[in-house]
């Protein structure tokens, strides 16, 4: 039987509860009153996609959280979860390796709440997100582009910061399973709670592992029968059986094996290249209005080409994770 998916519950700062301008701000007035920036993470919107087809296609837009990206999420639940344990104390250091998306978001929070904050990134982040790092007061080291088992990589490079900084902490997304955690207890919820419950399939692109695997674990504990779907580069160490080639997607790629990737809660895996991935930004742009990031990109194309298996009453959601407006300067768009 077809089920229609009314309007969308949008909770929060996207309240569609409201009828006029003046009413709006009303209530968000009486919402925001005492709460700072950060509790303005999550409750991003979901929203329609006209793909041609007759099942219902949506969009989550992760990127309408304040650091603009899903990483809002689990950098803020790993760091207060660190604070909480006394792992991180006030005038403390965080130090994380990140291709990008996460360093803006340890960057933004630890302006937020006093840390010092040191980014060790990979040569291929965009120049929109080192400025961005560094406009939130926050260090970035540029390490090469070489395998995590290198001693040179980002990864270790932080290790070793980690080692010589009193005070300091890593979230360490590619292994704390403080990551997905951060997304089954959040994103989860809001994806299950936006659509009534009847979603059936959740495309996301995977990289940590931690957002696929933390709300793709609360999507199935709800309804097993919901469809996981991970988008992956398919130049990665995952999608190559261990033998990865350099990619320019960022935002997406396994590119080793962590614990924060849970295989039993994906259905599927859909490998897309570059050339498919980065084609589907100018469309998504012009067409859809969507200004999104590479790694939605290639979420965007993989929804596309199963688009053949869908049939009416779907409900499928894109996991958006972060905005193109971070990588205007490569001109894939």
């Amino acid at each position: 039987m077809e089920t229609e998916l009314g309007p969308i519950s949008q909770e929060g700062r996207h309240s569609p509860e409201c009828r006029s301008l003046p009413e709006f701000f009303n209530t968000m007035k009486k919402q925001n009153s005492s709460k700072d920036l950060l509790s303005a993470i999550g409750n991003t919107p979901l929203v329609r996609v006209p793909f041609n087809t007759k099942a219902q296609i949506f969009a989550k837009l992760e990127y309408l959280n304040p650091g603009g990206s899903i990483k809002d999420r689990s950098a803020l639940f790993m760091i207060e979860e660190a604070e909480k344990k006394g792992l991180l104390k006030s005038g403390g250091t965080i130090i994380e390796s990140s291709s990008g998306n996460q360093g803006v978001a340890c960057a933004m929070i630890g302006a937020m709440k006093g840390y010092k904050v040191i980014i060790t990134a990979s040569p291929t982040m965009s120049e929109e997100k080192i400025k961005t790092i560094k406009a939130y007061g926050a260090k970035v080291i540029i390490c090469p582009a070489v395998s995590i088992l290198d001693p040179k990589s980002r990864h270790n490079q932080a290790k070793k910061l980690i080692k010589k900084i009193p005070n300091s902490f890593m979230p360490d997304q590619y292994f704390n399973l403080s990551n997905p955690k951060a997304h089954y207890s959040s994103l989860g919820p809001e994806i299950w709670r936006q659509t009534k419950g009847k979603i059936t399939h959740f495309f996301a692109a995977a990289g940590t592992g931690g957002a696929i695997s933390g709300a793709g674990k609360f999507l199935k504990e709800k309804n097993p029968k919901i469809k996981i779907m991970a988008v992956d580069i398919d130049t990665s160490f995952h999608s190559t059986n261990g033998h990865p080639k350099p990619y320019k997607m960022e935002g997406i790629g396994i590119d080793f094996q962590t614990d924060c990737l849970n295989e039993s809660v994906i259905d599927k895996f859909f490998p897309v290249s570059d050339k498919h991935g980065l084609g589907m930004l100018p469309i998504m742009a012009s067409k859809y209005g969507l200004l999104v990031g590479t790694g939605s990109g290639a979420v965007s194309y993989a929804v596309q080409s199963y688009l053949n298996k869908l049939k009416k009453g779907d409900i499928v959601v894109m996991l958006f994770g972060d905005s193109g407006r971070a990588y205007l300067s490569k001109n894939y768009y």
